[in-house]
């Protein structure tokens, strides 16, 4: 890999880190001032409101500035929204506008690797990538548990920085903390080298730039693998958010913890995530990305598995290595989420990748990756949206898993069979390096 592919990953890291750590200071902040617990899964409804909304302008954003300038402005952005959460705005509208900046950073991150790296590297590019930000999800989950608990918020708020910013909780101090991640972030993203990718000048008036949008997502749709791998990342991501507040409830009720041991517990599916993505990075090429959708099915059968998983089943014992000591019926729960997370990584990379290819080929990098964000968050929105009236029905939590699993199980099943009829119509393989670009002039 080119050594500019090093420090967009460092970016990526740090970022992701601290947006996963914010998540949970903000349940925490939601707790503390007794929200309903209808309003924790709109924290990421908010949050990925942004994608759908800017959809349409992100892609032009992206593609009119060095996409180092484009991560390192976004990463400000969602510094920004932190703060105001720390100065008293309602989390869900601050929470908005961290969303505001994610959904600029994403155009840049994608789309600067199909200009640094050419199609056969990836795969193996996403894979990384794709392992770094599960990292980040896995460590940033853990880092605002810790941030949030009881012995770091006392060690936290003893120091004079915070004092003197009169922050006196402990979801605030853990929010000042996760600003230091971010600036973090900012630093990396100075590190980005210009790839020398330039476009065609980019519109900014509203009108045009919806003809425009509207254009690529027809574009992508009508593309026999553009709408196999755009339906399949669709379903990922709304899955995956859902499932990311599934599993908190899920802990709390089946295994009896609480947020931050529960936090801990979410991580495990990321670093099942992080597995799966890596293994597919050494052993999938792009050309057979597409044998990999019978691993989304199996997932779905695991999910609803996975529902009827409780303590009780267990023997109330604790597996000792030196001075850690696991219970062992928290241990068998991280590698039931640990296996679902691999097979959510096996078959979302090659799908991932591929859709990039498409989309750099067919369209240009910001503008493709701003149609997958939009189509992907679209679907996140709808599926929190459900989850959250579940919620407020008082559905129970492994009812909401089974219904989860099925959803995900039926999903697959049809793009299986609508990739089938693809292919009976043309061999895909000679679609791959296809070019035409197709983008309005």
């Amino acid at each position: 890999m080119k050594k500019g592919f090093y420090w967009i990953m460092a970016a990526q890291f740090f970022s992701s880190l601290a947006d996963n750590a914010l998540l949970i200071a903000a349940i925490a902040l939601l707790i503390q001032s007794q929200a309903p617990g209808w309003m924790t899964p709109l924290l990421k409804f908010f949050f990925t409101a942004s994608y759908v909304l800017l959809g349409p302008f992100v892609g032009g954003f992206s593609d009119s500035l060095q996409k180092g300038h484009v991560m390192l402005i976004t990463n400000l952005v969602k510094l920004a929204g932190l703060l105001l959460m720390l100065f008293g705005t309602h989390p869900l509208w601050a929470y908005a506008v961290v969303g505001l900046g994610a959904a600029a950073y994403s155009p840049a991150k994608y789309g600067i690797l199909t200009e640094l790296l050419p199609p056969q590297q990836l795969v193996a590019a996403n894979g990384w990538i794709e392992g770094t930000t599960v990292g980040s999800i896995i460590l940033g989950t853990v880092l605002g548990g810790y941030l949030v608990s009881d012995s770091a918020s006392a060690w936290l708020l003893e120091l004079r920085p915070l004092q003197a910013m009169h922050v006196a909780t402990s979801a605030n101090a853990a929010l000042a903390s996760i600003a230091v991640v971010y600036v973090i972030a900012a630093a990396c993203n100075l590190r980005i080298p210009d790839t020398g990718a330039r476009y065609p000048h980019q519109t900014y008036h509203p009108g045009r730039q919806l003809v425009e949008f509207g254009h690529c997502m027809r574009v992508l749709w009508s593309d026999r693998l553009g709408q196999i791998s755009m339906a399949v990342t669709t379903l990922f991501w709304g899955a995956g958010a859902t499932l990311q507040f599934i599993v908190i409830k899920w802990a709390e009720s089946a295994l009896g913890l609480d947020l931050s041991d529960a936090a801990s517990l979410q991580a495990t599916v990321a670093f099942g995530v992080a597995f799966g993505a890596m293994l597919a990075a050494v052993r999938v090429p792009l050309k057979k990305s597409l044998r990999v959708l019978p691993v989304g099915m199996a997932m779905g059968v695991a999910c609803m598995l996975v529902a009827f998983y409780s303590r009780a089943w267990v023997p109330e014992l604790q597996l000792s290595v030196g001075r850690l000591h696991v219970p062992l019926y928290l241990l068998f729960a991280g590698l039931f989420m640990m296996g679902i997370g691999a097979m959510a990584g096996y078959f979302v990379v090659p799908m991932n990748a591929l859709l990039q290819h498409r989309g750099y080929v067919l369209l240009s990098a910001g503008h493709s990756i701003a149609v997958q964000n939009f189509n992907e968050n679209l679907s996140v929105l709808v599926m929190l949206g459900m989850y959250s009236l579940l919620v407020g029905a008082n559905l129970g939590v492994q009812s909401t898993m089974v219904l989860f699993g099925a959803f995900v199980l039926a999903s697959m099943w049809l793009v299986i069979r609508w990739n089938r009829r693809n292919m009976r119509e043309r061999d895909w393989t000679q679609l791959i390096g296809e070019p035409r670009r197709v983008l309005p002039r």
